[in-house]
């Protein structure tokens, strides 16, 4: 026997705030049954066709560290590089770019400082 990842949970100050930002960068919707609204301490969100669920949980207290999990994000219908400019667009915070010419990613933070990467698009691995 052996476990199946339910949903990854992230805590955070705005679990509403978070999880409208984060459903823009990954397309997400909220659960069909149970919408998020203001002031919900605990906001789910879920990828179009079921397949993964992120649940933002609010905490009193602020991130103090840097992450010791984190997204790698892979876009689906651009390039990295058009993806870095959509993102820094709705908010996100670029800490280090590690690009390179022939791969790399870089690591940007969400609203609330969380860690997260932009890899390749598949496209791009596959040219």
């Amino acid at each position: 026997m052996v476990s199946a990842v339910s949903h990854t949970s992230i805590d955070c100050r705005d679990a509403y705030t978070l999880s409208e930002w984060w459903k823009q960068v990954l397309g997400y919707v909220d659960v069909a049954d149970d919408p998020n609204a203001p002031g919900h301490e605990e906001c789910m969100i879920v990828a179009p066709d079921g397949s993964h669920h992120v649940l933002f949980i609010q905490v009193p207290e602020a991130k103090a560290v840097k992450n010791r999990i984190h997204f790698d994000l892979r876009p689906t219908d651009r390039t990295r590089d058009e993806e870095v400019v959509r993102l820094r667009g709705i908010g996100a915070l670029e800490l280090a770019d590690r690009r390179t010419a022939t791969g790399g990613w870089v690591v940007f933070a969400d609203p609330e400082g969380n860690e997260f990467c932009v890899l390749r698009s598949q496209a791009e691995l596959d040219a």
